[in-house]
């Protein structure tokens, strides 16, 4: 097992140097300039000349080819130094540190929406197979898996704060701001989480250790809890660790959508100004949290089930 987290351990730096070699590049080479982007921002009243960009350019240090631009960027961020924004010259990893616990804030409210939520209808629809719940829970889950999650943020925006003004929409006002991005997240990825653990409970009922235990008299709740759930359990973890992953990314449009001051909204900000250092780097950042949570995925998976092992062959 210790050989195994090395081995994943040392392979998130390479994966977050890919990573960010792609995002700068599509950067790069997209349309725009990234001083002349910036001038214009700083200065709206008039447009910059072609001497101020030119001037400016070298300032950032854009003057140099793409290939010598990377690897300084690359040689600075290995050592922790993401480097300056274009657009306010603050370090990108304090604005990283600063932005990063309100999305954190919500990763897990949406987790408890879609956990809570997902868990439920999961059960109660393979406890009732075929039935009127059944049937409800596999609608709900098809309907909520097509409808986009930013455009279940405007619907929660026109009924809860538009409509009837009951919780606020834009910014962050308190707790209270966290339900409306969190239900904009959670309520569609509870749908996938409960059509998984349903097939999962149902293949665990049908199963020769569950119909042993019943014939040892074993209640049908220790049943359920004991064997059925424990191991229907062990896919959904896996799914758990795909949907976080999805949460670091997938929060970006709904934060931009609700006015948060996450990572979201910044890293839209930053594309839209072509700001190298602030993309590459929180890219990198990312690609390291993704193998990060990959690996206490498959960590989990070995503790709650004895008979996954990471040996040295594997």
């Amino acid at each position: 097992m210790k050989k195994f987290i090395i081995r994943r351990l040392l392979l998130a730096i390479p994966t977050a140097i890919f990573v960010s070699l792609i995002s700068f590049s599509l950067l790069y080479f997209a349309p725009g300039n990234p001083a002349e982007i910036v001038l214009e921002m700083k200065s709206p009243d008039g447009s910059p000349d072609s001497q101020m960009i030119k001037e400016y350019e070298k300032k950032l240090g854009l003057d140099k080819p793409f290939y010598e631009l990377y690897l300084i960027w690359l040689s600075k961020a290995i050592r922790g130094d993401l480097g300056y924004s274009f657009q306010n010259g603050e370090p990108v990893l304090d604005e990283f540190m600063a932005r990063f616990p309100y999305t954190v804030m919500i990763m897990i409210g949406a987790t408890v929406v879609y956990f809570v939520i997902g868990v439920a209808m999961g059960i109660l629809s393979a406890l009732n197979k075929d039935g009127i719940i059944d049937n409800l829970v596999r609608a709900y889950a098809s309907i909520k898996m097509a409808i986009p999650s930013f455009w279940l943020a405007l619907l929660l925006i026109w009924v809860f704060s538009v409509k009837f003004k009951l919780v606020s929409a834009f910014g962050y006002n308190g707790l209270e701001s966290l339900i409306l991005p969190s239900l904009a997240l959670g309520l569609g990825m509870a749908g996938s989480l409960a059509r998984v653990l349903r097939t999962c409970i149902l293949e665990a009922l049908s199963s020769d250790y569950v119909l042993t235990a019943r014939a040892k008299g074993l209640g049908e709740l220790a049943v359920m809890v004991k064997h059925v759930l424990k191991n229907a359990f062990l896919p959904v973890v896996t799914l758990i660790g795909m949907k976080t992953a999805y949460l670091l990314g997938g929060a970006v449009i709904v934060e931009t959508i609700f006015g948060w001051p996450g990572i979201g909204s910044y890293f839209v900000e930053a594309i839209n100004a072509k700001d190298y250092p602030v993309v590459s780097g929180f890219v990198f950042i990312f690609g390291i949290l993704f193998v990060l949570v990959n690996l206490a995925v498959d960590v989990s998976y070995a503790i709650l089930d004895p008979r996954v092992r990471y040996d040295e062959g594997e």
